[in-house]
């Protein structure tokens, strides 16, 4: 079978989708080494993290020759192309598709990670929401399957866009490979501490997290550090902390290597997450792999990326973030019982190989 992806983003983002383009790639060549994967992108960035798709034996990258590039390209051309290079299904790994692929006799799958274009209008110019909005539609009605990395995304793709559930297949977002490996050894000593990862803003409620920390009583205030980037919802956080006295407890930091970043939540006392949307919530599973604890929010996708052994909280209350923290802060056994649970079940919930099955068998539906 031959597999055709857009791969922008493998080669072009070094964030969320373009992780989760690549780890699907990964994941696939591991879990089926007949398979082969023709890579479509516009153009390359080419680095030690895209370099080896480039010399992989069962990838094949294709760029454009001519004078159409760029999204044209990919919107116009991409359909002829995959006909001709005798792909079975193409794959837009990230909520689009290209024209013409019913017209050329291509069968198709689109991810559809989210739509909090639609859920959080505030956060998107009302130009992106209209360009996404005709994207994500296009996609959802010409696929042959549409797969949903959560129940919850599954919901809103059927709210949103009036999609039949039975063309929807959920499959659960594939995190790096790296952390499914030995979990590492915490630092000896190490001071504990509180960790949030993600993009700083209004819907990820970083603020909420600061604010139940400023509810704690003052000898139970644990060190947060901060993994992420943000504008003026970072800023407003900032703010909150400095008024609130909490700026020496408070560590900032960009974003971080793979090898930091599991080190970062290997360390942690707990990871607290309350977010007001996610399409899966990918720190979530990376911290639960990782042994470390989870406070997490009890809507949208999170408890689906949680799994039970999470600790859940109503986002909109920072009183009850600030309940969970101490229970963590004040009980070590339940934090390392709590983060053994965890990686249990995401290892069997979310495993590369598990993941790759369930991907395989939305491929050969299509056939």
């Amino acid at each position: 079978m031959t597999i055709g992806f857009d791969a922008k983003r493998l080669f072009c983002n070094f964030t969320g989708l373009g992780n989760h383009s690549r780890t699907t790639v990964d994941m696939l060549c591991t879990s089926y080494p007949d398979l082969q994967m023709v890579l479509y992108t516009p153009r390359m960035v080419v680095n030690d993290i895209t370099a080896p798709y480039t010399r992989r034996q069962q990838c094949r990258v294709v760029t454009p020759h001519g004078t159409m590039g760029g999204s044209l390209w990919r919107t116009l051309s991409l359909a002829g192309l995959a006909q001709s290079d005798g792909v079975d299904v193409f794959h837009g790994l990230s909520n689009e598709l290209p024209t013409g692929l019913r017209r050329k006799g291509v069968r198709s799958v689109v991810t559809i990670h989210d739509v909090a274009f639609r859920t959080f209008p505030d956060m998107y110019r009302a130009h992106d929401r209209m360009v996404y909005d005709l994207k994500w539609r296009h996609a959802c009605r010409v696929a042959d399957v549409i797969i949903a990395i959560s129940e919850c995304t599954k919901r809103d793709i059927v709210k949103f866009y009036g999609v039949s559930e039975a063309r929807i297949r959920v499959v659960y977002q594939p995190v790096g490979l790296e952390y499914y490996g030995q979990p590492l050894e915490p630092t000896p000593a190490a001071e504990p501490y509180m960790l949030y990862v993600g993009s700083v803003n209004s819907r990820k409620n970083l603020m909420g997290v600061v604010q139940a920390m400023n509810l704690l009583p003052a000898d139970q205030r644990m060190r947060l550090v901060v993994v992420g980037n943000g504008g003026a919802y970072k800023r407003e956080v900032a703010e909150y902390i400095e008024r609130s006295g909490l700026s020496h407890l408070v560590e900032w930091r960009q974003a971080v290597d793979v090898a930091t970043l599991r080190r970062l939540y290997t360390d942690a006392a707990m990871m607290v997450y309350p977010s007001f949307y996610e399409g899966f919530g990918l720190p979530v599973v990376e911290a639960s792999l990782c042994q470390c604890p989870v406070i997490t929010s009890n809507v949208s996708s999170l408890p689906e990326a949680g799994g039970p052994h999470a600790l859940t909280v109503d986002p909109e209350k920072p009183e009850e973030i600030a309940q969970m923290m101490q229970t963590l802060i004040t009980d070590e056994n339940l934090r390392r019982q709590t983060g053994m649970q965890a990686r249990h079940y995401a290892m069997q919930a979310f495993h590369p190989q598990t993941l790759a099955h369930q991907l395989m068998a939305v491929y050969e539906s299509c056939l």
